[in-house]
């Protein structure tokens, strides 16, 4: 398993357009992805569960992905939370 805490850095957190990269990206991996907020756990490739999962901005999210891309998916996604989801 691959884990790794993310900040949601862009000032809308995470709302429609995000979400639906997120599920886009995560959709592009074998590996099971999760996020986690506080005691909360989400499929990564469920866009209603990224949208309730309610993350605003500087919310801590952790990613953690199990499969055989589980690296890649995981750094895929971790980009997309520094890069702000190309916003700001």
């Amino acid at each position: 398993m691959t884990e790794r805490e993310v900040t949601v850095l862009n000032r809308a957190g995470i709302h429609a357009r995000p979400a639906a990269l997120i599920v886009q990206t995560a959709g592009s991996f074998k590996a099971h992805i999760e996020f986690r907020k506080e005691s909360e756990t989400i499929n990564a490739k469920s866009i209603m569960g990224i949208i309730t999962l309610g993350a605003g901005y500087k919310t801590v999210l952790t990613i953690a992905a199990n499969g055989e891309d589980e690296a890649e998916a995981v750094e895929a996604l971790a980009a997309l939370f520094e890069n702000k989801f190309a916003e700001d």
